[in-house]
């Protein structure tokens, strides 16, 4: 099914969206000024059984986030006034929405640039519907079901190198108590590094530990994670060596000191 055809009529039975215990009905906020494209991906998603929300401009996504928590963002990058890597940029300093890039633009590069601003997938236009619907299902999948921690999650801390590490908040705390906000993604591979440190991770394992068994994923994703990640462990715009490359084998943290 085409992104380009009529209003779609899918040929599968409506798919319902990845519940919480408490049966939470996902919220995809649709953000794109082509008013067909919009409509159309707005109808496809509700007769799929999410909650849809639509805006254009940085104001209307930043609204649409005060009236009801997003856990989704279909973010289109060629907007008329901001762009959508503005728009990603704000989104990651106060919201963990998962991210879907949407773009008529093909090239690695941009591809690239998306996901290291903090995106979760990108998808070129033209895309098919029932892909897009898989993809999102994909990614709300890592929202409603995270890496496991231990029984007392809630207060589980990891102090390494004079920093505070808080999986269950999404945080990291420096030397001057300010918090330092974390994607879900990224705080799901620093989990995974706080418990196993000094242990070599091939690119590989660390791939199927975050993404399980997705198909179309892009192999650099977990170098863009890495790389995201060791700014954020940076001090004073110094990156810090915790979180090793060994050339041809992986990723190692590798903290002087580790305690939980």
């Amino acid at each position: 099914m085409s992104l380009h055809t009529s209003p779609p009529q899918p040929s599968v039975p409506p798919v319902e969206p990845p519940a919480s215990p408490e049966s939470h009905i996902a919220h995809i906020l649709i953000v794109e000024d082509d008013p067909e494209i919009c409509g159309l991906l707005q109808r496809y998603l509700k007769r799929l059984g999410y909650q849809v929300s639509t805006a254009v401009t940085l104001p209307e996504v930043m609204a649409a986030q005060q009236t009801t928590p997003v856990d989704l963002t279909l973010l289109d990058l060629m907007l008329p006034q901001e762009d959508g890597q503005t728009i990603c940029r704000h989104l990651r300093q106060f919201s963990d929405t998962r991210i879907i890039m949407l773009s008529a633009l093909n090239d690695l590069r941009d591809r690239i640039s998306g996901l290291d601003l903090g995106a979760d997938d990108y998808i070129s236009k033209p895309f098919d519907l029932e892909e897009l619907a898989a993809r999102i299902r994909a990614v709300l999948r890592r929202t409603t079901s995270p890496l496991p921690l231990p029984p007392a999650d809630q207060t589980l801390q990891y102090r390494f190198d004079n920093w505070l590490f808080e999986p269950a908040k999404r945080a990291l705390y420096g030397q001057t108590g300010i918090r330092i906000a974390l994607t879900g993604s990224e705080t799901d591979l620093l989990l995974i590094f706080c418990q196993n440190a000094q242990r070599v991770f091939p690119r590989e394992e660390l791939l199927a530990r975050m993404h399980g068994e997705e198909k179309n994923v892009d192999s650099r994703a977990i170098d863009l994670l890495i790389s995201r990640l060791r700014r954020k462990l940076s001090r004073q715009g110094r990156q810090l060596e915790l979180i090793r490359t060994i050339r041809g084998d992986g990723y190692i943290f590798d903290p002087d000191t580790l305690r939980s």
